[in-house]
């Protein structure tokens, strides 16, 4: 059983609160148990982390109280030609010590997608997910569970970036910060991950080099940007097939 956190004068509970449950996950962690079939990695789900976090809470009298500032949703289509909703979700949290009432807000995204009716739960979790993980410092590895689905969607058209020089692959060790920034630029352009896979011969995303990476993300920027350009003037967008990776002449992406 947990002491009684200790508070110093002066210094908010809700802080020492904080520290005292990022203490107790340094020394336990959380296991990894689930596993994305689609890129093959293990990751920790919404559910380890209110396992791990619930009896800690409530040892140390914390509040987390969610509040759902905005929300916002667009229909793609899949690989195969059907539906699929992505939500992108603005929450914020409220992190309250029952001691003295004090409050810190911890504000954080969560996106999502799905061919059904669960895409803005699994946004609301992954918000919550990834607001637990940064306020206590919880060691994680992969991207938000979302039933640990990789959804492929249908390219919205042919444009092709320049041809890219061959790279020698580096040892793998993709940061969670970095495998998060590429994985939230393919699905803000309807990249299938395994376009990136197949173009540089990886077997899933973090075997990535330094190099591969940043050329990868710049690459997807640049989409993003030109897109966001050419919805801004309203221009008619062209609908392109699905890409083949077959065909590699001419980067994907």
């Amino acid at each position: 059983m947990n002491a009684p956190t200790r508070i110093t004068a002066g210094v908010p509970a809700v802080y020492a609160k904080i520290a005292a449950i990022q203490a107790e996950l340094a020394r336990t962690g959380i296991s990894k148990s689930r596993r994305n079939q689609q890129q093959g990695y293990q990751f920790r789900g919404i559910d380890e982390i209110y396992d791990a976090l619930s009896p800690l809470l409530a040892a140390n009298g914390l509040c987390i109280l969610p509040r759902m500032v905005s929300r916002e949703v667009v229909e793609r289509t899949s690989a195969k030609g059907g539906a699929l909703f992505y939500v992108t979700v603005e929450a914020e949290f409220d992190f309250i010590a029952a001691e003295d009432g004090s409050v810190h807000v911890v504000r954080t995204f969560g996106e999502a997608m799905d061919s059904a009716d669960k895409a803005t739960n699994k946004a609301m979790s992954a918000a919550y997910k990834y607001a637990a993980l940064m306020a206590f410092a919880i060691p994680t590895e992969g991207d938000n569970d979302a039933d640990a689905t990789t959804h492929e969607v249908q390219s919205r058209g042919n444009t092709q970036a320049p041809k890219a020089e061959p790279r020698q692959r580096q040892s793998a060790g993709m940061s969670d910060a970095s495998f998060a920034k590429i994985t939230g630029l393919l699905q803000a352009t309807n990249t299938a991950p395994g376009v990136i896979i197949e173009y540089y011969k990886v077997k899933n995303l973090r075997e990535l080099s330094k190099a591969q990476f940043d050329e990868a993300v710049s690459r997807l920027e640049d989409r993003l940007a030109k897109a966001a350009h050419e919805q801004t003037n309203q221009q008619t967008q062209q609908q392109g097939g699905d890409f083949d990776p077959a065909s590699l002449e001419n980067c994907p992406f």
